[in-house]
């Protein structure tokens, strides 16, 4: 079979695999929040506290996750994920008091370190490290359309038999698409790079002259490149799982507040499809600066829509336009950013290095989303602090590009 055959089958593989991650364990939790809450009698901040546990898991094995990876380990990192979410869906299913949904959920970030996209774009750029890029876009096709196939699914599953068989359906999804495909395709993983020379953002060749990892890690881009991931990624995921509680509290009609957040992920692949556009005729650092910009762009119409409009579905669309466009795009600039800005030559290992700073900010977005929210205020105090924090990670993105491509300011 040809290289090319051989490509083309790994990455349409990871593609779906990322699908159903995404759509079985993440967006999971957003249809789970009041079903658990009713079941357990639990305050909204409580449930919400099972996300925050398990990105804060997510992030403390992203290091090591990282480390195996750039060590040749990527079958068995990523197969054993797919293995453990599955485990981890099947005690949620079981789960009688808030203790088992916190295990459960922390079983399920470890699994979300080794199989979501971090872990597939380190792969990824090993083994396309000319071409990571593109390779890494194509992949989030599929993994963007997660929310629309799976919102949609497990509302179904929810109404005809509730959300414990719910979740061992979705255990099923991981066992027979997602465990296969990374036990299959990720055989042959290539040799573990040696010390490389960095010249700039560019690999200039096999020599040990380059920076080490903790050099790489002292560098002023690494840290705000840290500062922008974080933020953004504390943004993205406060708003994804509480997204269809908000636009129901909203006024909204329960339909809309489900086909709206199922419609991000169809918007987010338009956004992605863009990216082909506008990289071919603007420069990529212009690219990378203007697509965070719709994200504080976003939040601004969903502000718009709760105290303005009363809820209104049009301005909720405009929500999702932008914001949708946004993180479908920015999941590209994060996914890239430690590669271009700071060592490509260590790129997995520094994305873990950012694991435990964005665990934290990941884990406490939900958490603190919840807690702000209010019966009078609903949840506007809470996006007021989000948009905020998505106007500093924007700023943080823009400053390393001047760092690392000062000859780049006016493009």
């Amino acid at each position: 079979m040809s290289n090319l055959s051989l490509s083309t089958r790994l990455v349409a593989g990871l593609s779906l695999a990322q699908l159903v991650g995404w759509g079985s364990v993440f967006y999971a939790f957003s249809m789970l929040l009041s079903p658990v809450e009713a079941a357990l009698g639990a305050s909204r901040a409580e449930v919400s506290l099972s996300l925050s546990l398990a990105l804060l898991a997510e992030g403390l094995a992203a290091y090591p996750v990282g480390r195996w990876i750039d060590a040749g380990h990527e079958r068995r990192v990523m197969a054993g994920g797919s293995l453990l979410a599955g485990l981890g869906l099947v005690g949620l299913s079981q789960a009688n008091s808030l203790a088992a949904v916190y295990a459960a959920w922390g079983c399920l970030g470890l699994a979300m370190s080794a199989t979501l996209y971090t872990p597939v774009f380190a792969v990824v750029t090993r083994r396309f490290p000319h071409d990571y890029r593109r390779q890494i876009i194509t992949i989030t096709f599929l993994g963007g359309l997660a929310s629309t196939v799976f919102i949609p699914l497990m509302a179904w599953l929810l109404e005809a038999y509730g959300w414990r068989t719910m979740l061992w359906v979705l255990a099923g999804c991981q066992w027979l698409v997602c465990l296969p495909i990374h036990a299959v395709l990720l055989r042959g993983a290539p040799r573990p790079r040696g010390p490389q020379r960095w010249s700039g953002s560019t690999l200039a060749g096999n020599a040990a002259t380059g920076p080490t990892r903790r050099e790489a890690m002292r560098q002023p881009t690494f840290v705000l490149v840290g500062v922008f991931q974080v933020l953004m990624m504390a943004v993205t995921v406060a708003i994804a799982a509480h997204l269809v509680n908000l636009l129901l509290e909203s006024g909204m009609p329960p339909a809309w507040a489900v086909a709206l957040p199922a419609s991000m992920g169809m918007v987010q692949v338009a956004g992605r499809a863009m990216l082909f556009f506008f990289e071919h005729r603007f420069s990529l650092h212009t690219v990378n600066r203007w697509i965070p910009t719709l994200i504080p762009l976003g939040l601004a119409a969903l502000l718009m829509s709760l105290t303005w409009f009363n809820g209104s579905v049009a301005v909720a669309a405009l929500f999702v336009a932008l914001y949708g466009l946004g993180n479908g795009m920015v999941t590209i600039v994060k996914g890239t950013a430690v590669a271009q800005y700071v060592n490509q030559a260590h790129a997995a290992s520094l994305n873990g290095a950012l694991g435990l700073p964005i665990a934290l900010g990941r884990a406490a977005a939900p958490w603190a989303l919840g807690a702000l929210w209010s019966p009078t205020a609903g949840y506007l105090t809470g996006l007021w602090v989000l948009m905020a924090a998505s106007v500093v990670a924007v700023g943080a993105l823009v400053w390393a590009q001047r760092i690392q491509h000062p000859t780049n300011r006016a493009n």
